[in-house]
């Protein structure tokens, strides 16, 4: 590992604006805020594969991994993040590093010949360059390859120096901050400016969340000019430095990039949650107040609250026919990050209990917040073996389970209904809307006729009366 590397990494443990970190000294501080990795586990998922779900969203750019064939296979398109224009960063580019190569050490060479053939090729206006473990421990410098290409060839190229090796996935979700900071924010002055200007971090638009949003803000006269990275573009992102606020949806991801945003070109963040009707109003409430504070015109407020009412009452309006049907059932919530809140809250809303919500990858400040939800920390659980799981579930200690592709069949197995809530799923749950579709599809979940079906006991597990056995007999 490269000293610059080391000093990068370290950089981001020590992140203060990190909320796990404020509250402790120097030495504690540079341990993180994630759990340390276990030589030789995956801990869902690698420094690298962190780096690419949280830049993958860029949609104009050319993302090429420099490295074996199977990390960029593994690593392609493993969320559904939606495009409203290009489709390119759906083509997966990789130097396909052989045996050869490594013995003879043509790493870079290769690097320079496939950015040049993908410049070629596809006229892009950046390359993101992805560091995987292999030509990280060889020693391969896609840094001054970069330099070097960015120059002859006249196209940004960016490095993004995540190999696998240094950390879990969330360490990769912000070192690939640090490269949007030192290589893309601010290498373009933006064309237009207002008052009204935000930036939206760490929304990924998966399955078109971002646009279930982007309406409310079209009504009151709020321009996004970057969400990072859902469906951005380069240029929106290298000129997303003269907003006026930045909002955070998942901080656990690219709080250092809010914090250096901040602390390089003044402009002040908050932490949001889209999720759920209350939260969206609260995040709306939130983004004009501040605003209005530096210098939109005072008439954004009453507009929002007035957006607000009218936006709530036609949710609650059709959410009014499931509210019986789910009122009081019993949710095992199985996620992590942002969503082990902003869920709860959702759910909590309509009047369902949670069983448990599991705290992967959630922050302190993610914690606390469960605990004001939910009164305490008894709900709260780390990881939980499918053995458990599946125990729980029969047991009957939940209606529903509500979690990733990975444990889905944990529930099925068990004869409980089950709704992917993960980053995987095809559905989009943001804002008024998509409370309304989130609800909907917790009511099909629950009520389906196939679980009344799976449940009963088998015609050769039913007890035959001795009566009528023996008259038929």
């Amino acid at each position: 590992m490269s000293e610059a590397l080391k000093a990068r990494i370290a950089g981001v443990f020590n992140e203060p604006g990190c909320d796990t970190n404020v509250a402790k000294d120097t030495k504690e501080r540079k341990k993180g805020c994630s759990k340390p990795l276990t030589p030789g586990a995956a801990a869902g998922g690698c420094a690298f594969d962190g780096a690419k779900i949280a830049l993958q969203p860029l949609t104009d750019v050319v993302h090429l991994v420099h490295g074996p064939l199977a990390c960029e296979g593994n690593g392609w398109d493993n969320r559904h993040a939606s495009s409203s224009g290009s489709k390119l960063y759906r083509t997966g580019f990789t130097t396909d590093m052989t045996e050869m190569d490594i013995v003879m050490g043509n790493g870079e060479k290769r690097l320079y010949r496939a950015i040049k053939e993908a410049i070629t090729r596809h006229n892009p206006p950046a390359v993101f360059v992805y560091a995987t473990c292999v030509p990280a421990v060889i020693g391969d410098d896609i840094e001054a390859v970069c330099k070097h290409a960015s120059a002859k060839l006249g196209t940004p190229c960016i490095p993004i120096n995540a190999p696998g090796f240094a950390g879990s996935k969330n360490l990769g979700n912000k070192l690939a901050g640090e490269a949007l900071i030192d290589y893309v924010i601010g290498t373009i002055e933006p064309e237009i400016v207002t008052d009204t200007d935000i930036n939206i971090l760490g929304e990924y638009n998966l399955s078109g969340e971002l646009w279930q949003i982007l309406p409310l803000f079209d009504k009151l006269g709020i321009r996004v000019q970057s969400c990072i990275t859902g469906d951005a573009k380069f240029r929106d992102v290298a000129s997303s430095h003269r907003v006026r606020l930045n909002m955070m949806v998942c901080s656990t991801a690219l709080i250092n990039v809010a914090r250096k945003m901040q602390q390089k070109y003044g402009i002040p963040y908050f932490e949001g949650s889209f999720y759920g009707i209350s939260d969206t109003s609260d995040a709306l409430r939130m983004i004009a107040g501040m605003l209005v504070e530096r210098g939109a015109d005072a008439s954004l407020i009453p507009r929002t609250n007035d957006l607000i009412a009218g936006e709530e009452a036609r949710a609650w309006a059709r959410i009014e026919p499931y509210r019986a049907a789910l009122k009081g059932k019993r949710v095992l919530l199985y996620t992590g990050g942002v969503k082990s809140w902003s869920i709860v809250a959702a759910l909590q809303e309509i009047g369902m209990e949670i069983v448990s919500t599991s705290v992967r990858k959630s922050t302190d400040n993610d914690k606390d917040k469960i605990k004001a939800l939910m009164g305490g920390d008894a709900h709260m659980v780390d990881a939980i073996p499918p053995r458990e799981m599946y125990a729980s579930l029969m047991r009957g200690e939940a209606d529903i389970m509500l979690s990733g592709g990975r444990t889905q069949f944990t529930a099925l197995k068990a004869k409980t209904p089950w709704l992917d809530i993960n980053q995987e799923r095809h559905t989009a749950y943001a804002g008024y809307d998509g409370m309304v579709e989130l609800v909907s599809e917790l009511h099909r979940a629950i009520v389906n006729p196939v679980w009344q079906e799976v449940r009963r006991p088998a015609p050769w597990d039913m007890t035959v009366p001795a009566g009528l056995l023996e008259s038929a007999c």
